[in-house]
C-alpha cells in the first residue's frame, strides 16, 4: 500500500491493556524490543478489574510501579478493601465477610490491592514510557496478521484515519480482549460455558449509599444473594470512598438502557431508597470461555483473549497478569537463546490448565453452591438451618481464599514435582516443585525476594556441594543465574530443602538436596 509506514520490533503486542501493558513492561525491562498497538488513546473509563492481589502487587514490584499504584488508589487505605457478602438485601439481618485476600498475605511479598482498572492503566502506561525498549502506537487497531517461518507481520490502522502501519516481529501476541480479533485472525478456537444470562453494568453516583453502609466500615465490594436470581450474583463496588460506585447483576434478556427501571432494582437490592445518578450502563453476557490453544504458530493470547469469565472473585484481571508474567520471561528467553525449543509451549501448557480449573473450580462451583443454598435454606421456614448454614458459608469463604494457589505441578519444566497443574493447592512457607515462591528472611535481615535476579536464582541453603559445577552449567547454557548462599538456621529453614532454584516469575523450577547436573537445561526445556 502507497504511503505505509513500517517499524521493527522483537514482539509485536496488540491491545495495550492492564496484560498487555503488562507483559511490554516485563518484555521491556529484558531489553526486548516490543510495540504495543492500542485502539485507545486514553484507558476507559470503566471501573472494571478492581481486586488486585498480593500476588498482583509482586508483579508491580517486578515492574517498577509499586509505589505508583499504590498512590493511585481511589479508596483511602485507612479505610480497607474488604468483602462483604449478604443474604435478600444489603441491608438484611444476614452477611459475612467475603473474599479475605488478608488471610494468605503471609506467603506473597506484597500486600493486596483495590482500584478502578483505568487507574492501573494510567500507571502501567506511565512505566511503559520510561522503557527505551517499548515503542507504543495508541489510537491504533491491528486490522490483519500474516504469519511466516520467520516471523508475524501486523498491519495497524489508525482509527482515526491516517495511513496504517506495517510492522514486523518476531512474535505477536493478543492481549485484545474477550472479542479478540487476533484469536479470530489467527484461527484458534474457544470452548464456551454459556450461563445464559443478561448482565447490566451500572455506574453511578450517590452519597446516601455511602451513608447507608457505613455500618459495615472498612468495605469495598458487596455481594447479594437472592433467591430469585439462582445464584446468580448482585454485585456493589465502590469506584471512590463517598460517591461513585458500580453495579453487576442479572436483568430480563430483553433489557435495554430505557425499559427498565435501574433505580428501583438497585433500591431493592440494598433494602432501601437512596439517591442515584448514572454515568453508565451496559450490559455484557454471563459466560465461561477459554481458548483451546494460547499458541498459533508465532502467534499467543493472553488475558481475556486467551480466557474470559464474569467478575466473580477478582480472578479475571489477576490471572491475566500472570499470563503477562508466564509469557514475557519465555519469549525473552528464546529471543537472547537461551531457551530450549519446548520451552515457549510451556506457556499453554501451564496457564491453559490453571484458568480451566480458576473457572470450574472456583467461579463456576461458586455460582453452583449459592443456587444450591439458596433452594434448600430460608429463614422464613426453618431459620435455624438457615442460620447454621449461613455461618458455615461464612468458614467457607476463609478456605476458598486458601485454597486458590494456582500451580504447575504437572509442568514438563518443573522438576520432581508430580501431580496436575491446575488453580487449586494450599499455602505454605515449605519450597514446592511447580509452586510460587513464599517470602522469608535471610540472615541478613533481607528478605528473600530483595535478592531474586530477572533470570533464574539458586537459592543455596547450607551447602555449596555441587554449586560451581551448576554455575558453570548455567554459564554455558547461556542461562541468567543469580545464586544466593546462605544458611538455614532461620527463617529460610522453611523452605525445608538445601537447593531451591527459583524462575524468574518467582515459581519454584526445583527444591531438594542435591543439585542434579541437567537442572539448568530441564528447568528451559533444552
Amino acid at each position: 500500500m502507497t504511503g505505509e509506514m513500517e517499524r521493527q520490533a522483537d514482539v509485536v503486542i496488540v491491545g495495550g491493556g492492564p496484560v498487555g501493558t503488562g507483559l511490554a513492561i516485563e518484555l521491556g525491562q529484558r531489553g526486548i524490543r516490543t510495540l504495543v498497538v492500542e485502539r485507545y488513546p486514553t484507558p476507559q473509563r470503566v471501573p472494571k478489574g478492581q481486586n488486585l492481589t498480593q500476588r498482583t502487587m509482586e508483579h508491580f514490584h517486578f515492574w517498577g510501579a509499586e509505589k505508583e499504584l499504590r498512590a493511585a488508589r481511589t479508596v483511602p487505605k485507612e479505610y480497607g478493601i474488604g468483602g462483604l457478602t449478604a443474604y435478600g438485601t444489603l441491608l438484611g439481618d444476614y452477611h459475612y465477610d467475603w473474599l479475605q485476600r488478608e488471610l494468605v498475605r503471609p506467603y506473597y511479598f506484597t500486600d493486596n490491592e483495590r482500584l478502578p482498572q483505568y487507574a492501573t492503566e494510567d500507571v502501567l502506561r506511565a512505566r511503559a514510557a520510561e522503557i527505551d525498549a517499548i515503542e507504543t502506537l495508541y489510537g491504533y487497531s491491528g486490522e490483519a496478521i500474516e504469519q511466516d517461518a520467520d516471523g508475524v507481520t501486523v498491519t495497524a490502522v489508525p482509527r482515526e484515519g491516517g495511513e496504517p502501519v506495517k510492522i514486523r516481529a518476531r512474535y505477536l501476541v493478543g492481549c485484545d480482549g474477550s472479542k479478540s480479533d487476533v484469536r479470530d485472525m489467527a484461527g484458534i478456537t474457544q470452548t464456551r460455558s454459556d450461563h445464559d444470562r443478561l448482565m447490566v453494568l451500572l455506574v453511578f453516583r450517590s452519597t446516601g449509599l455511602h451513608e447507608l453502609l457505613k455500618r459495615f466500615p472498612g468495605k469495598s465490594f458487596y455481594n447479594v444473594l437472592h433467591p430469585d436470581l439462582k445464584g446468580y450474583w448482585q454485585f456493589f463496588g465502590r469506584v471512590d470512598l463517598g460517591n461513585t460506585w458500580f453495579f453487576h447483576a442479572p436483568v430480563p434478556a430483553d433489557t435495554t438502557r430505557d425499559n427498565f427501571d435501574f433505580t428501583a432494582y438497585l433500591h431493592r437490592a440494598v433494602g432501601a431508597e437512596f439517591d442515584v445518578a448514572f454515568e453508565h450502563i451496559g450490559f455484557w453476557d454471563l459466560r465461561v470461555a477459554i481458548a483451546d490453544s494460547y499458541r498459533k504458530g508465532r502467534v499467543f493470547i493472553a488475558g481475556d483473549a486467551a480466557h474470559s469469565h464474569p467478575p466473580y472473585g477478582g480472578y479475571g484481571i489477576n490471572t491475566g497478569f500472570e499470563d503477562a508474567r508466564n509469557l514475557g520471561w519465555k519469549l525473552a528467553a528464546t529471543l537472547q537463546g537461551w531457551a530450549g525449543e519446548g520451552l515457549l509451549d510451556t506457556y499453554d501448557a501451564e496457564r491453559r490448565p490453571v484458568f480451566a480449573s480458576t473457572a470450574k473450580d472456583f467461579i463456576e462451583k461458586a455460582i453452583e453452591s449459592d443456587r444450591a443454598f439458596l433452594e434448600t435454606h430460608d429463614p422464613e421456614t426453618d431459620r435455624a438451618a438457615f442460620e447454621r448454614e449461613w455461618t458455615a458459608r461464612g468458614s467457607g469463604a476463609r478456605d476458598e481464599v486458601n485454597a486458590f494457589e494456582p500451580n504447575y505441578r504437572g509442568s514438563p519444566i518443573v522438576v520432581g514435582a508430580g501431580g496436575a497443574t491446575n488453580a487449586i493447592g494450599g499455602h505454605s512457607f515449605t519450597a514446592r516443585a511447580g509452586h510460587h515462591l513464599a517470602p522469608r528472611r535471610l540472615s541478613t535481615g533481607e528478605n528473600v525476594y530483595e535478592r531474586l535476579g530477572t533470570g533464574f536464582t539458586l537459592l543455596a541453603l547450607g551447602g555449596n556441594d555441587g554449586l560451581e559445577r551448576f554455575r558453570i552449567a548455567a554459564d554455558e547454557a547461556g542461562v541468567p543465574l543469580t545464586i544466593v548462599e546462605d544458611d538455614a538456621t532461620g527463617e529460610t529453614a522453611d523452605y525445608g530443602a538445601r537447593f531451591v532454584l527459583v524462575r524468574p516469575d518467582q515459581f519454584v523450577a526445583f527444591a531438594g538436596d542435591e543439585l542434579e547436573p541437567d537442572l539448568v537445561g530441564r528447568a528451559t526445556a533444552r
